[in-house]
């Protein structure tokens, strides 16, 4: 679904991504795993054409994407949910999901998923975004993203600061939205014992470059040692 050949990627002069040739196979979930500070979350930004210099190629279903603005990747089915979620506070509910549809062509609706995995949320669709918990936020920033009708899903470590007992949900619907809805997802997590259980497929990160990648039965303990112990 997504192939990435040899990409460098700046922040202005920091060069923050050394010549990372990574596979994201088609309905599969693809765990980027790696210690703070390591270009996880610079990997999903390259992807959705967020930088600032990007060298190498990037194709989406064999498509160059490399030089394609962020809009166009949206409307070509990439779709981010990253970290710390961004959702607009002064917003209600309805307006903060119907944002993602701006990113698909035809009328701006809420997408029938959203009822049957949100429920809290269609109940409250006129509440301002900002009162809700961190993990009704995450919630939010997930039906937002769908509401783009996305083929590919990139999620910025969907479980960081979230309540223990929403985690658990944020992690079946992660599941659920693979194995029903078919999109293909590249989480960025540190729960590795959530990687392994929802992982199909694994990259290590280690600064700016994929150290390791495979199937997920490839990801050993000493692997995960090597690369994310404090």
């Amino acid at each position: 679904m997504l192939t990435l050949d040899v990409v460098d990627a700046f922040y202005g002069r920091s060069h923050a991504l050394h010549g990372v040739s990574l596979g994201i196979p088609e309905g599969a979930i693809t765990a980027i795993l790696g210690r703070n500070g390591v270009g996880k979350t610079t990997l999903l930004k390259t992807l959705m054409g967020l930088m600032e210099r990007v060298t190498g190629t990037i194709r989406l279903a064999g498509r160059d994407i490399t030089r394609a603005p962020a809009y166009r990747r949206a409307r070509a089915g990439i779709a981010y949910v990253p970290q710390g979620r961004e959702i607009i506070p002064d917003f209600t509910i309805r307006e903060n999901i119907l944002m993602g549809a701006f990113a698909r062509p035809g009328r701006r609706v809420i997408p029938d998923l959203v009822p049957e995995l949100f429920p809290y949320l269609m109940q409250n669709l006129d509440r301002p975004g900002g009162v809700l918990s961190g993990g009704q936020q995450q919630q939010l920033a997930i039906a937002r993203a769908l509401a783009a009708d996305p083929k590919v899903l990139l999620l910025d470590e969907p479980t960081e600061g979230i309540q223990p007992s929403i985690v658990e949900e944020i992690e079946a619907i992660i599941i659920r939205l693979n194995s029903e809805a078919k999109l293909t997802v590249v989480l960025v997590e540190q729960n590795v014992a959530f990687a392994r259980r929802a992982g199909h497929h694994f990259a290590m990160m280690e600064k700016g470059r994929a150290v390791a990648a495979g199937a997920m039965a490839e990801l050993t303990d000493a692997l995960v040692h090597r690369h994310m112990a404090v």
